[in-house]
């Protein structure tokens, strides 16, 4: 009988592979990230100072790009307001962050 594991342990939370799930960006959530901000794929390549083929072989998942790849595109969309939504049972996704009123229009 194989030992039963428990997939909610507290001891992944500190694995260093939930890190590297956390800097995952499927090709959906950046089309999806681009398409918010009306972002062409020049764009996103300028803001996240990566080529115009990068960003297009990551949006086909074409290779598996490489992690500071994603996290200076992942950066370059976070600065920009999009907030990247985990699994959570209903696939990834993204979404505007919701934009903080400063005082002087709150008055």
């Amino acid at each position: 009988m194989s030992p039963k594991v428990n997939l909610f342990s507290t001891d992944l939370m500190d694995s260093p592979f939930l890190a590297i799930i956390a800097l995952m960006i499927t090709s959906g959530q950046c089309r999806a990230a681009r398409g918010l901000l009306d972002w062409s794929q020049q764009v996103l390549a300028d803001h996240a100072a990566v080529g115009i083929v990068t960003v297009r072989q990551l949006e086909a998942g074409a290779n598996e790009p490489r992690r500071s790849t994603l996290e200076v595109i992942k950066r370059a969309f976070e600065k920009a307001g999009i907030e990247f939504i985990g699994e959570n049972g209903g696939g990834p996704g993204v979404r505007l962050r919701k934009r903080q009123r400063s005082k002087a229009t709150k008055e």
